[in-house]
């Protein structure tokens, strides 16, 4: 993708404001323009990767990667065929209540994206659990004391410049 017409464009538009003001106006326009393209060029940049990274996100398999070559974005689409799923293992019997020290209960409201939840639920029904039961034994296990749980952390360290996204395990 030839991202240059996106920043020509920003150009003409900058040059049609300046043209109606005086001389020293358009010259500054001119060399504002020219300290412009790299930080159009890269801003333009950032959000094609940011959708690139959204797209992904919902795709069910696969990814798309944007790549710099030269001055120009190249589009990669992994697609994958998911592999054959084989047949379900039996259901394990649902794990013993652990005991708990306080056995008063607490109201939780969480909020999902769709495929999370659909995907959440799929493995509670392969364990024979409902959704609750399953998330309740998903966070008991994450909070023991040798548990290593993975991490997905979205932030942005170049000051509005687009978040970045970092996973690992704790």
């Amino acid at each position: 993708m030839d991202i240059t017409p996106y920043v020509e464009l920003l150009r003409r538009d900058l040059q049609n404001a300046a043209a109606v003001g005086e001389e020293s106006g358009r010259a500054a326009a001119e060399r504002l323009l020219i300290a412009l393209d790299p930080s159009a060029r890269l801003a333009l940049m950032e959000a094609v990767t940011q959708a690139a990274a959204e797209i992904t996100a919902e795709m069910p398999s696969g990814t798309v990667d944007v790549r710099l070559s030269g001055r120009e974005l190249d589009f990669v689409v992994d697609v994958t065929a998911p592999e054959p799923m084989a047949p379900p293992a039996p259901p394990a019997p649902p794990a013993p209540p652990e005991p708990e020290a306080d056995a008063s209960l607490a109201r939780v409201t969480l909020r999902l994206p769709e495929n999370v939840k659909k995907k959440a639920e799929e493995r509670a029904a392969d364990s024979g659990q409902s959704l609750n039961t399953w998330l309740v034994n998903a966070i008991r296990q994450a909070t023991q004391d040798d548990a290593r749980v993975h991490v997905t952390a979205s932030f942005d360290p170049f000051g509005g410049r687009g978040p970045r996204r970092m996973s690992g395990w704790l």
